[in-house]
């Protein structure tokens, strides 16, 4: 393996409180229900968009006014409560001592997605960080993944995909790349073995031990 990467919500960080927290918000000022904070946990994996689409359930003329709203108070609330993962800082430096180029896929929009991993990974020097970019199909389509690839010159063969949901493994598998499904994130293992992951970790520092072994 020459390259690692990585979603971002409940991969490297976990966001949960600070996204429900915002599109919880973002109902409330549209006369909507809120949700209790896990059920958050199936809501997101598939960007904003979708997010706001499945929040309004049957008042879809209002999708496209919550999101916006969620956005706007999001993008200067993303560092509340969120934090990286027990484990995971450990896992990027020794990752990184391997002479992996370690990268970030999210479906969360790009500035959010620089935004969080600028502030609670200052000193990991990803050699790509993605988000939700206009004009490229979201995961599980693979066009991001591949974007990735070909910038850095690795073929996706060489890449570990580390994520938390059926989106990534289908992302993962559609690019090409070896499927690591993390348990600690937002799902549950029957949900990745399912999507086809090759690997389920319990912890971040079995990946290192995947990567020294593909």
């Amino acid at each position: 393996m020459k390259a690692v990467l990585f979603d971002l919500d409940g991969t490297l960080t976990n966001t949960l409180q600070d996204i429900a927290t915002a599109m919880n918000r973002a109902l409330r000022m549209n006369g909507l229900p809120e949700y209790p904070t896990d059920a958050y946990r199936y809501l997101v994996g598939n960007g904003a968009k979708i997010l706001a689409q499945r929040a309004v359930g049957d008042r879809q003329e209002l999708a496209a006014k919550v999101q916006q709203d969620y956005q706007a108070y999001y993008e200067t609330h993303n560092q509340v409560t969120t934090k990286p993962y027990d484990g995971v800082p450990e896992m990027l430096h020794a990752l990184s001592q391997m002479g992996l180029k370690l990268c970030v896929l999210s479906n969360k929009p790009h500035a959010d997605t620089c935004h969080v991993v600028a502030h609670y990974f200052p000193e990991v020097a990803f050699a790509q960080v993605r988000g939700q970019m206009e004009g490229v199909p979201v995961k599980p389509d693979p066009a991001g993944a591949l974007a990735i690839a070909e910038s850095l010159g690795i073929a996706p063969k060489d890449f570990l995909y580390l994520g938390d949901t059926a989106v990534d493994m289908h992302c993962a598998g559609n690019a090409g790349m070896c499927s690591v499904g993390v348990k600690w994130g937002f799902r549950d293992e029957k949900e990745l073995r399912e999507a086809g992951a090759a690997y389920v970790i319990d912890t971040p520092m079995q990946a290192v031990e995947i990567a020294k072994q593909a």
